[in-house]
């Protein structure tokens, strides 16, 4: 959605908005690298002092767990240089700042820029909401924690949430007997309702454990982000938007986009593809300033998928929780339209991967909008919406035309899968 800076004043449908940033990419090769959570680590005794290793919790899990049932924790990070960790574990506290932590530490774990994972022995918790972190001892004895992230334990009975797909293996952590470090074999579970921004509450949500609620919640076949309403050319774009390429089934919205849609305007064969977005809907839900607004979506690996949750109002209000593009496949842009300056190209291939489950979310701030990635903040653009901005959610698979990314190859259905879109206010 970034679009060249000489343009920025024009109506969507009259600038190729999205790309500016890509067609820069495309030229030059060149990204900004970011790790979910840098942590910048005191000085430690001896060979580990000269070196001063940056640790990066790459993900977290589990994010929710039953009461009475026992879990495991997983842990995945790495270094900004090699090094030998005394100990690597999870940790737990509850409300009071008790030590819950899971049992099971490895020992004598190298960390390296390549990465490693961790899983802790089992323990089971009463239910409550706990913070959650990784951590690790240098040599020296002296410890370090990483990145804490919300754990909610629901009561008893309680369904659990649906396991996610498999994740990038990485290397192994060398583990005591009573703890496991193996490549890595899933991601997070799909988590339970909670925002990593402290004091939100769930406000709106589409689980997709039924139908698409057309005409009410959603419409999935115009926008006024779209030149001619369902069909934009001049953005780039194959789209030709239809509703019946959204289906819903086990809890999950399949977004496919399928050849031999008409003509478009500049002669191309357009492509119909799944939308969804509350303007217009009957409910018109909008988020505002202060919301955070977050979806957990399988990434396409389809030439030419262009999946994006965005936002929408009045010709502007865009701010882009996440673009991706399959040719860049650990990739994801991150951009800020309405004060536009700072957006980010943020790239894990341990989270971010064709056909892998990511949870992508985004706080939109009035001094900062902040991305989070698997529940950990990973960057701020200091700009911010404003005090009084609102927007219509969409969440879509696009076609790129090929101007900036290859478009389609062949004509094999394109997919793109998405578990929840949640807001917390």
């Amino acid at each position: 959605m970034p679009q060249p800076a000489a343009r920025r004043s024009a109506p969507r449908h009259a600038r190729p908005s999205r790309r500016g940033r890509n067609a820069a990419f495309a030229a030059t090769g060149a990204l900004a690298i970011s790790g979910a959570g840098l942590l910048g680590l005191p000085s430690v005794a001896g060979a580990q002092a000269a070196t001063a290793p940056t640790v990066t919790q790459d993900r977290l899990a589990p994010a929710a767990m039953v009461a009475g049932k026992a879990s495991t924790a997983s842990l995945s990070l790495h270094s900004s240089a090699c090094f030998t960790a005394k100990t690597v574990g999870v940790g737990v506290r509850d409300a009071s700042g008790t030590n819950l932590d899971f049992p099971g530490n490895a020992s004598n774990v190298q960390i390296c820029p390549s990465g490693v994972n961790f899983t802790s022995a089992a323990r089971t918790l009463p239910a409550g909401t706990y913070s959650q972190f990784g951590f690790w001892q240098d040599v020296a004895g002296a410890w370090h924690n990483l990145p804490a992230q919300q754990l909610v334990v629901s009561a008893t009975g309680t369904t659990a949430p649906t396991p996610a797909p498999t994740a990038t293996p990485k290397p192994t952590a060398t583990p005591t007997p009573s703890a496991t470090a193996t490549p890595s074999t899933s991601a997070p579970s799909s988590p339970a309702p909670s925002s990593p921004v402290a004091g939100k509450s769930l406000t709106w949500s589409d689980e997709f454990n039924g139908s698409i609620s057309w005409g009410q919640r959603w419409v999935g076949d115009k926008s006024t982000a779209y030149k001619y309403g369902n069909h934009n050319p001049d953005d780039n774009k194959l789209d030709w938007l239809n509703k019946n390429n959204v289906s819903v089934a086990n809890g999950v919205a399949t977004f496919t986009a399928t050849p031999g849609g008409p003509a478009l305007e500049n002669g191309k064969q357009s492509w119909n593809t799944g939308f969804l977005t509350t303007e217009g809907s009957s409910e018109g839900f909008q988020v505002k300033t202060g919301d955070y607004a977050e979806t957990r979506v399988k990434l396409p690996a389809g030439t030419g998928a262009w999946p994006a949750l965005w936002t929408w109002k009045n010709g502007n209000g865009e701010v882009d929780s996440f673009e991706y593009h399959p040719d860049n496949p650990n990739l994801l842009e991150l951009t800020n339209h309405v004060n536009p300056g700072n957006g980010k190209y943020y790239t894990d291939a341990s989270a971010i991967a064709k056909d892998q489950w990511v949870t992508i979310g985004t706080y939109y701030g009035a001094n900062s909008v902040d991305w989070y990635v698997n529940g950990v903040k990973v960057f701020s653009d200091g700009k911010g919406v404003g005090a009084n901005w609102s927007a219509y959610l969409i969440l879509n698979l696009s076609l790129s035309a090929g101007q900036y990314h290859p478009a389609p190859q062949g004509t094999a259905p394109i997919t793109m899968a998405a578990d929840y879109v949640r807001v917390y206010r």
